[in-house]
């Protein structure tokens, strides 16, 4: 039986953070998931780095100072897949008073230091490109800074960066048994090859919504907090501007979307806050989403949209901390760590938010640590995720050295690459010396030195993983694609599992 220092159950943002952190420390770690990383939560966010502007209303300042503080370590940790954003606030006189908006993000610039992110300022729409594509009653607005995130990809990065120090990252691994046996854990894991158990010092239960769940029905101990479902959905339509502002709308019913550019020729509208109770696993957006969302949008655009112009949608169910807050999108986005020492310690996680997933990982990790004899201190606050090393942390002077480097690769490619994957982008393109070193050419823009990356290096194991979650190729690519990615899937691991065989037969 395998042993290990510390079990982490759930692959979204919490868990890889954690494992991270960890396994950074010296500590033995193992992170399981049972579906892909970031199979659900974590890559259904807003892509959003912020502080929440809005939870300033509900007088969150100690989470939005926490947020905020965390926008400026997380944007220099990993300059490809994250970066400052603008955004517009048309004023609506029927909503927030200009006084009251002009206080609060006066609040905003100055909760936490900034370096990367500029200052918030009045704008006149007669004045500014963002006025354009707003009806023309929206005289005049504000505009701040925030940041964006490729979710899905973080998750990932922090997965690959506790893999290169040590961790075993299982993904499509569910815990199905766990047990207390003198001063370990005895845990069940279960894929498709069946099951087989580990031993573990301490237990993290970083299952996102399914955190008690785990706790009643596979690890039998009580939960002293609760979690209130959310579901946030979004949509995607052809863009609605040209620009490369964001926009925030505040709408009638005190709730707020934002229409963000997305993936070059898209708009991404979002999000709704409606109570869930199905089944986790199973969450999509609804025909009210839909219509709320295109209502809300309509509100402010002069180019109108109706659910027939939707051409991709997602959804996600928010594991929130149960405030007992009546509204849905006025419940807590902060967090709490749970640590009973009961025999083997068991932390779980309730809540958080993408922006603070460090910190949570951080706190996890300096309360188990002691108690696994382990004294390092901290050190993520400092420190690249994969690909992150940016010289000076300009991501757009890398693209034009890589350029350079590789004046083979058309320019769109380049960019694409750049950005998912950082420096890291040479491991991927190897000793190759044009495109045809890369490979047959699957999908327009998608080659096979990437694909095999994605499955060795990423634990990508279907087209969902690849075209969804690793990338957003699926927006771009014909219909079909899907097909062609998984049948690619199924002739490489074949190939693999063939060479294998013959490497056991030549020993």
């Amino acid at each position: 039986m395998d042993s290990y220092d510390l079990l982490v159950i759930g692959g979204g943002i919490n868990g890889a953070g954690i494992a991270r952190d960890a396994a950074g420390r010296g500590l033995k770690v193992l992170l399981c998931e049972k579906d892909d990383l970031a199979a659900h939560t974590s890559s259904a966010s807003t892509k959003l780095i912020h502080g929440g502007l809005r939870y300033l209303e509900y007088h969150e300042f100690g989470l939005v100072r926490k947020a905020l503080q965390e926008r400026e370590v997380l944007l220099d940790a990993a300059p490809h897949i994250m970066w400052p954003l603008r955004f517009v606030m048309p004023h609506d006189a029927e909503q927030r008073p200009a006084w009251l908006i002009r206080c609060g993000l006066f609040l905003y610039d100055h909760l936490a230091r900034r370096k990367r992110l500029a200052g918030s300022q009045r704008v006149r729409f007669d004045r500014h490109p963002a006025g354009a594509a707003l009806k023309s009653r929206y005289h005049q607005g504000f505009v701040y800074s925030d940041g964006w995130v490729n979710d899905a990809r973080l998750v990932v990065l922090n997965a690959m960066d506790a893999a290169e120090r040590g961790a075993s990252i299982f993904t499509r691994t569910a815990c199905v048994a766990a047990r207390r046996s003198g001063d370990d854990w005895i845990c069940t894991l279960q894929n498709g090859c069946g099951q087989r158990e580990v031993r573990a010092r301490a237990l993290v239960n970083a299952a996102g919504p399914w955190v008690q769940q785990l706790l009643g029905g596979v690890i039998h101990a009580p939960a002293r907090k609760a979690i209130r479902l959310v579901k946030g959905s979004h949509i995607i339509v052809n863009k609605l501007f040209e620009h490369p502002f964001a926009y925030i709308f505040q709408n009638p019913d005190k709730r707020i979307i934002f229409a963000i550019p997305y993936e070059q020729d898209f708009t991404l509208i979002g999000t709704t806050d409606v109570d869930f109770h199905g089944d986790a696993n199973q969450v999509a957006i609804d025909g009210d989403e839909v219509a709320y969302l295109c209502a809300m949008s309509n509100r402010y655009f002069e180019r109108q949209i109706t659910p027939a112009d939707v051409v991709a949608s997602y959804s996600g169910v928010r594991p929130l901390l149960d405030d007992e807050h009546g509204d849905a999108s006025g419940v807590t986005r902060d967090y709490a760590l749970e640590l009973d020492r009961d025999g083997a310690p068991l932390l779980s996680v309730f809540g958080g938010k993408i922006t603070t997933y460090r910190k949570l990982a951080e706190q996890v990790v300096d309360q188990l640590a002691p108690l696994l004899g382990n004294t390092r201190p901290s050190w993520t606050a400092g420190s690249h995720l994969p690909g992150g090393d940016l010289p000076a942390g300009d991501f757009d002077a890398f693209l034009a050295a890589l350029q350079r480097d590789k004046p083979w690769l058309p320019a769109t490619l380049a960019a694409r690459l750049a950005r998912a994957y950082g420096s890291s982008v040479y491991a991927l393109l190897g000793s190759a010396d044009s495109l045809a070193a890369l490979g047959a050419e699957i999908q327009p823009g998608l080659y096979e030195a990437e694909l095999r990356y994605l499955v060795d290096k990423e634990w990508a194991t279907t087209a969902e993983d690849i075209l969804w979650r690793r990338s957003k190729l699926r927006l771009h690519l014909p219909a079909g694609a899907d097909a062609v990615v998984e049948a690619w899937l199924a002739a490489y691991h074949t190939s693999r599992n063939a060479d294998s065989k013959t490497l056991l037969r030549a020993s």
